[in-house]
């Protein structure tokens, strides 16, 4: 009996995903861990690998949006005969009024229909329910384009879109670029982060003793680039686990506290901003930690990630040193708590013992979440953050 291929779970809070391209076709042989087609969902764009060995009888949902669990595909033995699925039954093409040239017909319009119902709810994909509750849009207003009328996310973003529309312009004027999943999970991300009321805490570290320790380790480890990135990742990790009340999550309910420090990297993707997860950096060295910064950041890069890369981070670094930035102010990443801006190190004259001396200075700003993190408690994580990094050996 054929096996049935069902769109998969890929990550918490999924709800639905979206087939883009399918790797392999119909009457292909299809072998167990085999990439078998990319799914897009509101987090990654990743392949999928089959479950099954055997041909690629039919493909069920060749492309677009489906709920996790709906069968799109069917793998079996040569020349089994699967049950097609339904498809759903084409619109009828919309007919012209017809307008008199005096006077306009009183015929009157028939109202649009009524949208699919089963058992008196609307039927409509979790995402399209989250994109209309999102938008204040009435989703029983909409008319599905779904299997069986069923609305989808496309249906909420046309309806969201259709009043603002803009006017034909002379091509090359205006270049329209569609938003993918990705962009739009992001937009959707930091508009709830700019209603968390935060609050930023600012200082400067000396980085004479950090440059010299990553230049070392780079001597010590030539096969493994290390950065200040990861540095700070390493000493944000060790002043987590002596602030355990920033090391949270926060919800409606209540706080998630961790037990290790997940650290998140902010990446200028391609496809957009994205922050991928080190998982348990306090635990490991300061090169494993490259090792792992590295892989995550080229996946990222390289559209390669998948959605356990984005899940279970506690606290991001968001490094714009390497753009001669000096100093900014960055966005929550909700649920988590808190989130380091670094700037770029300046070479600064500073006073000491009466004496100017030039020092390698370093803006650290952090972000936080008041609903979670007390401002005692962000300043003393950020007092201890800055110890650390100008002596890491207490933080290695």
């Amino acid at each position: 009996m054929a096996s049935e291929v069902k769109l998969p779970r890929l990550g918490q809070g999924m709800e639905s995903g979206t087939v883009t391209k399918w790797l392999k076709n119909e009457g292909d042989a299809v072998a167990k861990g085999e990439p078998l087609y990319e799914i897009d969902t509101d987090k990654v764009t990743q392949e999928v690998e089959s479950d099954f060995a055997g041909v690629l009888l039919k493909i069920a949902l060749r492309e677009g949006e489906a709920p996790v669990g709906q069968t799109i595909a069917f793998i079996g033995e040569p020349g089994e005969e699967v049950a097609a699925p339904p498809e759903p039954e084409p619109e009828p093409a919309p007919q012209p009024e017809k307008v008199s040239d005096t006077a306009v017909s009183d015929t009157p319009v028939a109202a649009p229909p009524a949208p699919a119902t089963s058992n008196g709810r609307v039927k409509a994909s979790p995402l399209a329910r989250r994109l209309a509750r999102e938008r204040g849009i009435d989703i029983a207003t909409l008319r599905g384009t779904g299997p069986d009328g069923r609305i989808v996310a496309r249906d909420v973003e046309g309806a969201q879109a259709a009043p603002a529309a803009p006017a034909a312009v002379p091509s090359g004027d205006i270049e329209s670029i569609p938003l993918t999943n990705i962009r739009k999970t992001i937009a959707r991300r930091l508009t709830a982060a700019w209603q968390a009321p935060v609050f930023q805490l600012t200082v400067t570290a000396d980085m004479t003793r950090a440059n010299e320790l990553v230049a070392r380790a780079r001597e010590l480890n030539p096969d493994v680039r290390i950065t200040v990135t990861d540095l700070l990742a390493k000493v944000c990790a060790q002043a987590l686990m002596r602030h355990r009340d920033v090391n949270v999550q926060y919800s409606e309910d209540a706080l998630l506290r961790f037990p290790n420090a997940n650290i998140g990297i902010a990446v200028a993707a391609p496809q957009g901003l994205i922050v991928p997860v080190v998982r348990g950096v306090e635990r490991l060295s300061l090169a494993e930690v490259a090792v792992a910064r590295g892989d995550i950041v080229g996946r990222a890069r390289d559209n390669k990630l998948t959605a356990q890369d984005l899940e279970d981070g506690t606290f991001t670094i968001s490094n714009l040193g390497m753009f001669g930035i000096e100093q900014f102010v960055a966005v929550l990443n909700p649920p988590q708590a808190a989130i380091l801006a670094v700037g770029a190190t300046v070479d600064t004259p500073v006073a000491r013992d009466g004496a100017v001396e030039i020092r390698p200075l370093l803006t650290l700003t952090l972000t936080v979440d008041h609903r979670a993190v007390d401002g005692a408690e962000g300043a003393d994580f950020l007092r201890t953050v800055k110890t650390f990094v100008e002596d890491p050996a207490l933080a290695l």
